[in-house]
């Protein structure tokens, strides 16, 4: 271990708290929507976001230990350090963490089974899918230039929907699917920041991601889209439901993230690490102003 370098730095590194705005975002987003139809209930919705979270941190450690297994992580590297790879942390302690805190997210959202039904366990396969498959597995989806679609999904649509229902026990109203895609195409901008910085690393080791395949201009154009496209599915969400003083919030947003664009198209190497944390950042920014405008600002 590099000297002066504690476990408890190298375990919090491997949490890559950056990324975890994407988690917590969805789940906030939800907690409006079901304060819109008079329905908040506070212990499934604390209970999501701690399944959320926990999910998020298993997909990370399971990342850095199989691409460390699978020889696609180098020294040095510009994205967050890699506390196995750098010999911070041993391959069969992440192992044994990834699995460990595997076991803790599904116990916990087995619990959730008391308000949403049996029915719950295949969405708790699925995530539980998706974390470990993000990395390996038969057809690993960060090889494969699937990971944004997949965030879109796991982190937009799912948590929104389903911490929704879980609360209100009513079927989800159709705002509430909007609001996760909006948040969804949020969370996909983060992914390509990161996948971005990585790109000529990935591209060696031959991982086989959106960036790799179709290059930096290509992930410029699309993360200035997917910003867009979450504007669209708010204003959808949010029409004729929220006084229009609300409704000018994601206006202050879309600004923010043209400015953001314009550093994506001149950044390099690391620099693309400070434009991570405030590109997730934006999420639960959002998040809190779904609950503020579907609740004090709705008609």
């Amino acid at each position: 271990m590099e000297k002066g370098r504690s476990a408890f730095k190298a375990w919090v590194e491997a949490m890559r708290l950056r990324t975890l705005p994407v988690s917590v975002a969805g789940v906030i987003t939800a907690a409006g929507c079901a304060a819109y139809v008079g329905k908040f209930n506070v212990w499934p919705w604390l209970i999501c976001l701690f399944f959320a979270v926990g999910a998020q941190i298993v997909s990370n450690f399971a990342n850095e230990y199989f691409d460390f297994k699978n020889g696609l992580d180098r020294k040095g590297r510009e994205g967050f350090r890699r506390g196995v790879t750098e010999g911070d942390l041993s391959p069969t302690a992440m192992r044994n963490a990834t699995f460990g805190l595997l076991a803790v997210v599904c116990l916990l959202g087995c619990s959730l089974i008391y308000w949403g039904g049996w029915e719950l366990i295949f969405i708790g396969i699925a995530v539980a899918a998706f974390a470990i498959g993000y990395s390996t597995g038969p057809y690993p989806l960060s090889h494969h230039g699937l990971g944004e679609i997949a965030v879109i999904v796991f982190f937009g649509l799912v948590p929104v929907y389903f911490t929704t229902y879980l609360q209100t026990g009513i079927p989800v109203p159709q705002f509430a699917l909007w609001m996760g895609l909006g948040m969804g195409f949020m969370g996909a901008n983060v992914l390509i920041v990161n996948n971005r910085r990585d790109m000529e690393d990935d591209r060696k080791v031959g991982k086989k991601t959106l960036a790799v395949r179709f290059g930096a201009k290509a992930m410029a154009r699309l993360y200035l889209v997917n910003g867009f496209l979450a504007l669209l599915f708010f204003e959808i969400a949010t029409a004729m439901k929220v006084d229009y003083i609300w409704q000018l919030v994601p206006l202050i947003y879309i600004n923010q993230h043209w400015i953001f664009w314009q550093k994506f198209k001149e950044a390099e190497g690391s620099e693309f690490n400070q434009l991570l944390g405030k590109t997730a950042g934006m999420m639960p920014a959002m998040g809190l102003w779904a609950v503020l405008a579907l609740t004090i600002g709705k008609v």
